[in-house]
């Protein structure tokens, strides 16, 4: 019986003695489980990633996103987000693209300028112009938010019901809560929209107003909220 035969009868391996063992390789008790992947936070990031971060962000958000926000997910400052945000709206000056801000609010849109071309590439109609009645409601409330239907009334000296329906419609105003008075009636104001209807970064780039024009709007918004008061006291 050959050699081979013998060591399966006695139990034993036919391997060759001579085969190397498998090395071991050491691995350090400090290093991650196979597969773990390290990431940075963003609070290392340098400044000028932080850029990148921040505009990516603001890139895929859906809706306009607060500072808190941003701050939380990129594990920084909210004086930090400020600061790369000013910077961004530098660098958007000769761009394409432009910030718009309403509060803590910002959002990222296309510079109106380029509206006439994004219409005409994604087939989309110009028209839906607003009536004379609504633009004047709109100024009172871009210029006064937030602003009282009777304080609105009391500038235009119409009925505003339906033109305040209608801008609510097409998302130019929203509400804005409830004026801390007797009867707390809602208060308005401009939305995102607004600003992108008028290629407004924010309602600070509204043209401004003669001062006798806005002395007369801010007294006649102030006597409708005086008057406003007095009802309501004599009801009670």
């Amino acid at each position: 019986m050959s050699e081979t035969s013998e060591s399966l009868v006695e139990g034993q391996p036919a391997v060759p003695s001579e085969t190397p063992p498998i090395p071991q390789m050491a691995v350090p008790a400090e290093e991650q489980p196979a597969g773990a992947v390290e990431t940075p936070s963003a609070m290392q990031a340098p400044a000028a990633n932080l850029k990148t971060l921040l505009e990516s962000l603001l890139f895929v958000a859906e809706a306009p996103v607060s500072i808190e926000a941003l701050a939380r997910a990129l594990e920084i400052e909210e004086l930090q987000v400020e600061q790369v945000l000013e910077e961004l709206k530098q660098d958007y000056e000769n761009r394409g693209m432009r910030l718009q801000r309403i509060k803590d609010r910002v959002q990222l849109v296309s510079a109106p300028e380029s509206a006439t071309a994004i219409q005409s590439f994604l087939g989309l109609s110009g028209s839906g112009h607003l009536s004379a009645a609504s633009l004047e409601t709109l100024a009172v409330i871009a210029y006064r938010q937030p602003v009282t239907r009777p304080a609105i009334e009391a500038v235009r000296g119409v009925n505003c019901d339906a033109v305040l329906h209608s801008l609510l419609a097409r998302g130019l105003i929203q509400e804005a809560g409830r004026l801390e008075t007797a009867g707390r009636p809602i208060l308005y104001e401009t939305t995102f929209d607004f600003l992108q209807q008028f290629g407004l970064k924010s309602v600070q780039d509204l043209p401004a107003l003669e001062e006798a024009i806005e002395n007369a709007l801010a007294t006649a918004v102030e006597q409708a909220e005086q008057t406003a008061d007095e009802i309501a006291g004599r009801i009670k």
